[in-house]
């Protein structure tokens, strides 16, 4: 059982119990925690969202399997392969239609073996920071990954028209890494979390084609309008 108060003795000095006497405590109210601090962060700041370009290399280097296997991009293989088989064909049919169809069975198991794994690497950029840095390594990276490997397994087939196909391929590749890159940044055409139905990115590509193809506008009119407030804005001396 505790003791009774000892009036005698200032409240802040008081013994609870059996315990050591306390220290007099102050009556003011402990400041509240910082909203912006989680329960296991320190109330400073919480980590920006977004990767580097030597961040993203560096993950695909350690971590291969998560990058690359698990995150295999069978939404990419299969438009890949269906839009890049018809390309092949159409650009050899001048040769004739044994030719067309050779091609296009070249390319069909071709990007049907490999368009999952480019589909990867692009989504393994689309939280790089900032955008443009992550559009330029996408659009540097695979058309090296993509076309050197793609020309050597052409060659070895035989197929026709040779470069005038790969320089078509590596025109779309351009087009298409750079659309990806964009559709991904916004949560279509991605595998693994955050992913949705094919059907359902399918729906939204309309939209997305609109939206990238006004990109060069709002750019435009972003920077008209940044050196429209930048004139009117008075220098200070």
């Amino acid at each position: 059982m505790s003791k009774p108060p000892n009036v005698s003795i200032p409240e802040g000095l008081q013994f609870v119990g059996r315990s050591l006497p306390f220290l007099p405590v102050s009556r003011e109210k402990a400041p509240k925690a910082d909203r912006n601090s989680g329960p296991d962060l320190p109330p400073l700041r919480k980590a920006a969202k977004g990767v580097s370009v030597g961040g993203a290399l560096l993950r695909l280097l350690r971590h291969p399997h998560e990058s690359l296997i698990k995150k295999w991009n069978w939404k990419s293989a299969i438009l890949s392969t269906v839009l890049r088989s018809v390309l092949f064909f159409f650009t050899n049919l001048a040769a004739g239609l044994p030719a067309a169809l050779a091609a296009m069975t070249t390319e069909w198991i071709y990007r049907g073996v490999t368009a999952g794994f480019y589909g990867a690497l692009t989504q393994a950029f689309s939280d790089v920071e900032p955008p443009w840095a992550g559009a330029f390594a996408v659009l540097v990276l695979l058309p090296l990954a993509n076309h050197s490997v793609e020309f050597f397994v052409h060659w070895l087939r035989g197929t026709n028209r040779l470069y005038t196909s790969i320089g078509a391929s590596v025109a779309l590749t351009a087009l298409s890494s750079l659309f990806n890159y964009y559709a991904m940044r916004r949560g279509s055409f991605i595998v693994g979390r955050g992913r949705k139905a094919l059907l359902h990115d399918l729906g939204q590509f309309p939209k997305l084609v609109v939206e990238f193809c006004l990109l060069p506008v709002r750019w435009i009119r972003s920077r008209r309008g940044r050196r429209k407030h930048n004139d009117s804005t008075p220098t200070t001396r």
